[in-house]
């Protein structure tokens, strides 16, 4: 087996807290094995909605200025909406690949060519990138935080050289394949330092960020957690933006030390996958698609069915939600079937949807 041993240093000493999180997320893993009493129709309206979900969140981790409402209608008009701009053109291409990957995870093996194949497929649109899409890096590039307008604000580590990064890479990836193989550290250890390590060496010019969620879907798809599909990662990872960062700091700024420590890192991961994995448990035991929805989305939901219609301007004044985020919550209820409009423009109107599935 490849040897990595800057990560049998650290898990040398694993925190009981990181064993803890692991044992609950695969007792969680096993319920939702055994409970799957989701219908179809219900699975497949939350894979569109997690679609959605986690292109806008994932794009807006980068940088990205596209809402939830905004990545649904570009992608509604996929065939005769013109990208133009780059966010647009990155929300298209990501949307792409992750549903490819929710669709086809079983025949795609992770390897060096699909990691780059991948970051072909998530810059494929990008006019900007199309001198790089599929190659490492040739010029140095450091990881920086940036603010909700794209401006950098911070940097965190300067990643691996370009001339080391092929190298660096490849050692990574065959050491990950073959430990998954082996089974002698659980997958979720390994999947956790692959991406940390990956974002280490940042092998790309740009796009690794996104890609590296892309790559978590599709080895934790294929390490058997098949809930990935319709609860959102991605906005879990946004929600949790500012934690995502200082963790991925702290454990980066001497990954190459033989004391490095990453359970920052492993805590953050296994935190957040730990509430992917309660939420989706919840969906299946309660068969309640509103588990998916905020507090103030959930108000809307409770508002229209106190009335026979509204209009999103009554329903903000009546809900004390911003008229922005009603129309957010009614493109997601109407995804769900939960409700639906009537007429169009200024006279548009929105009733609660019989029967409710």
């Amino acid at each position: 087996m490849t040897k990595n041993k800057n990560f049998d240093q650290r898990i040398k000493h694993i925190q009981a807290s990181i064993v803890s999180k692991i044992a609950q997320i695969d007792e969680l893993k096993g319920q939702w094995s055994k409970g799957a009493q989701l219908s179809p129709q219900i699975l497949g309206r939350l894979k569109r909605s997690v679609l959605i979900t986690s292109t806008g969140a994932s794009t807006r981790i980068e940088g990205a200025q596209l809402s939830d409402e905004d990545v649904e209608r570009l992608m509604r008009g996929l065939n005769i909406q013109k990208f133009t701009n780059r966010d647009k053109q990155e929300v298209r291409g990501y949307y792409e690949l992750l549903d490819n990957v929710f669709n086809s995870w079983k025949k795609l093996q992770f390897n060096e060519n699909i990691i780059k194949h991948f970051h072909q497929e998530l810059l494929k649109y990008v006019e900007k990138d199309k001198t790089h899409r599929g190659d490492y890096k040739k010029q140095e590039n450091k990881v920086c935080m940036v603010d909700d307008t794209n401006n950098p604000i911070a940097v965190l580590f300067d990643t691996t050289p370009p001339y080391l990064t092929p190298k660096k890479t490849q050692e990574l990836v065959e050491w990950t394949q073959e430990a998954l193989k082996e089974k002698k550290y659980h997958p979720l250890l390994i999947v956790s330092n692959f991406i940390v390590e990956f974002l280490a060496i940042h092998p790309f010019q740009d796009g690794n960020g996104r890609l590296s969620r892309i790559l978590t879907n599709l080895l934790l798809l294929k390490e058997g957690y098949l809930y990935m599909p319709y609860v959102s990662h991605e906005k879990l990872v946004e929600d949790n933006k500012p934690e995502y960062y200082i963790s991925l700091r702290r454990s980066q700024k001497n990954i190459d030390e033989k004391k490095n420590d990453i359970t920052p890192w492993l805590n953050f991961f296994l935190a957040i996958f730990l509430e992917q994995s309660q939420i989706a448990v919840e969906l299946l035991s309660k068969e309640r698609i509103e588990k998916l929805f905020t507090k103030k989305q959930t108000a809307v939901w409770e508002y229209i069915k106190k009335v026979d219609s509204a209009t999103p301007g009554e329903i903000a004044k009546n809900t004390k939600v911003a008229q922005p985020t009603v129309r957010q919550a009614l493109n997601k209820l109407m995804r769900f079937k939960k409700v639906e409009r009537i007429g169009m423009g200024r006279n548009t109107r929105y009733k609660q949807l019989y029967p409710a599935p």
